[in-house]
């Protein structure tokens, strides 16, 4: 049997056999003691000269050597109770000790307490990491928690389907990852960046609701939230539906569970204006993407605290500071702020020119008043109603942005970030849910300088044929709205879905905008299209990313944390040693090279 720490208590004075790691060994010259681990804890052995075969064995073992231990189960006595482990009030008098296997010393500590080891050497000993209690208790949690989906799917009606791994290449805005065909040469499959396309075409097939837990794969630069390589999305759709208020209302319930029954949290709504979009039947508010970025900088706002962006605009119409003198002026009244000093202050500043400002103007209100070196420059007209629109009290402080719309919503919305993380105000008990709706569908493309699809091709444009077909001027192209939304968990994305492009006419006109000709499209959607000219019904969808919602429920900063073998920040699996060179063999039944660099 293994430990069972919950249960051994018990087994007092039966005779049973336990499995494990050395946790630890401890030699009293009488008698050895050794703390026994697995998954479900920690047991000590007592190992007596009495048992002259186990004990002189017992002087021989190391941590991580591999044991099997039979004996009884006796209590402690009340002076050796240890509080700190679940079996503290018992131990195992062996009888008879067996070494299953030695281990060399270790790379990296195994433990949760002491000194941890760098990530680097965590995930190339990544089998070693996963012995921590902690690493035994996520993976745990990942199963009890990718169960818990799959109740709510299943009591939804929802059917459980498989998509191909090897498919075609398609318009996900990443990179694919490639695999090329041997037997059809200069042919390549890509690994699916979604399921996106195949879910569309259950829909036509007649499949009423869909979901996978879908594995996907993007060859994406790493970061601390998002994986390298492949990560896992609830991947969803249902039929003749035309509208993603049906989505949103089907799928939150999941979201607000997960928070609260499953990861035990508080839910939350800090940002005033927020609240004005919640609907009668929904504690999660709908926020149109123009609304997001004018108040908060970003299409994915944290809603857990306020500190909005406020338009200043009209107050420096006349104004005769030179710095002021742009098309858009915003602030943010940060509380506590003039608690900063001159250094951290000039730190956001960097922040802020890292973002493109030019700099960062701010006024400290302090207890012998406003404090500021634009103070000068301001009239006192201009320096009561910035007071009055932020609303900065004695202890607050205010930074200012200047420039284009767009660029000012950029800047102050890291700041705004930026400003959260120094003061502490992202509690990490507490989930804030937003739903981000109505994104542009064209947007500008400063790299290529065109316009450019904003998600995918895949989402139906509000309005439909007519809008497009109304769309004449450039301007016209660029307000346009997708019928698209993105789910928000304290300041992450975390889901994304839209109403489909169902409809063929359509899918050839929103490509045609952008100067692609019908042909091109039936040469990269032809398997869709010609689908959906066979009564493609109304369907929409989302896929929400398991991999990140975990994160944020397990309070975990980096995604690497919860994954059994993730890749490190450069994308390098240093376990495994992948990627790796090939052999010519399989280079040539591949039917491929491998160029030169230039210089």
């Amino acid at each position: 049997m293994r430990i069972l720490a919950n249960e051994s208590k018990n087994f007092l004075n039966k005779e049973i056999t336990v499995e494990g790691w050395v946790n630890s060994r401890r030699d009293h010259g009488g008698l050895i003691f050794i703390d026994l681990r697995d998954h479900t804890g920690i047991l000590q052995l007592v190992v007596t000269p009495e048992t002259k075969d186990s004990f002189m064995l017992a002087e021989t073992i190391r941590d991580e050597f591999v044991l099997k231990a039979t004996g009884k189960i006796r209590e402690r006595e009340p002076g050796l109770i240890n509080p700190n482990i679940e079996t503290g009030k018992i131990e195992l008098i062996v009888d008879n000790l067996i070494l299953l296997n030695k281990s060399e010393p270790l790379p990296v500590n195994t433990h949760d307490d002491g000194e941890k080891s760098s990530e680097e050497l965590r995930l190339k000993y990544r089998y070693l990491d996963l012995r921590r209690p902690s690493m035994q208790k996520i993976l745990k949690r990942r199963s009890e928690y990718y169960r818990f989906v799959r109740e709510f799917m299943y009591n939804h009606d929802f059917t459980e389907i498989t998509t191909p791994i090897l498919a075609n290449s398609s318009p996900e805005g990443a990179r694919d990852f490639l695999v090329p065909s041997r037997l059809h040469p200069g042919k390549f499959y890509a690994l699916p960046q979604a399921p996106q396309q195949f879910k569309q075409l259950l829909m036509v097939g007649g499949v009423n609701k869909y979901f996978q837990i879908a594995p996907c794969f993007r060859d994406e630069d790493p970061r601390a939230d998002r994986l390298y390589g492949d990560f896992y999305q609830l991947d969803m759709e249902m039929s003749f539906v035309d509208n993603g208020e049906t989505v949103r209302e089907t799928i939150e319930p999941l979201f607000l569970s997960l928070a609260t029954d499953f990861g035990h949290k508080k839910l939350v709504l800090n940002s005033e204006p927020a609240k004005k979009y919640l609907t009668k039947d929904s504690l999660i508010p709908r926020l149109p993407y123009d609304f997001a970025m004018n108040t908060y900088g970003v299409d994915k706002p944290d809603l857990r605290y306020g500190m909005e962006l406020i338009d200043l605009t009209t107050v420096f119409e006349k104004t005769d500071f030179k710095v002021f003198k742009a098309p858009c002026i915003k602030a943010l009244c940060v509380k506590n702020g003039a608690s900063l000093t001159r250094r951290e202050i000039d730190e956001f500043t960097e922040k802020a020119k890292k973002e493109g400002a030019g700099g960062l103007a701010y006024i400290l209100y302090t207890k012998e008043g406003a404090k500021s070196p634009i103070l000068k420059f301001m009239t006192e007209t201009e320096i009561a109603e910035v007071q009055k629109l932020t609303k900065a009290k004695t202890g607050d402080a205010v930074f200012f942005g200047a420039d284009e719309k767009a660029k000012v919503n950029k800047i102050l919305g890291q700041l705004r970030i930026a400003f959260a993380d120094h003061f502490n105000l992202k509690n990490p008990e507490e989930v804030a849910y937003c739903w981000v709706i109505d994104f542009p569908f064209y947007e500008w493309d400063e790299n290529n300088q065109k316009i450019d699809f904003g998600h995918n091709p895949f989402s139906m444009p509000k309005g439909g044929l007519e809008a497009l077909e109304n769309a004449e001027t450039e301007e016209d192209k660029l307000t346009l709205v997708a019928d698209q939304y993105d789910m928000v968990m304290n300041g992450y994305e975390v889901c994304s879905g839209a109403v489909r492009n169902y409809n063929p006419e359509i899918m050839y006109k929103v490509f045609n905008i952008l100067g692609y000709n019908n042909e091109y499209v039936e040469s990269r959607f032809g398997g869709m299209l010609s689908a959906f000219k066979f009564g493609a019904p109304p369907h929409a969808g989302c896929a929400p990313g398991l991999d990140r919602i975990f994160m944020v429920l397990e309070n975990t900063e980096n995604i690497r944390d919860i994954v059994a073998f993730p890749k490190n920040g450069s994308g390098i699996d240093l376990m495994m040693n992948s990627p790796s060179e090939v052999d010519q063999i399989q280079l040539k039944e591949s039917h491929l090279a491998i160029l030169p660099e230039e210089d």
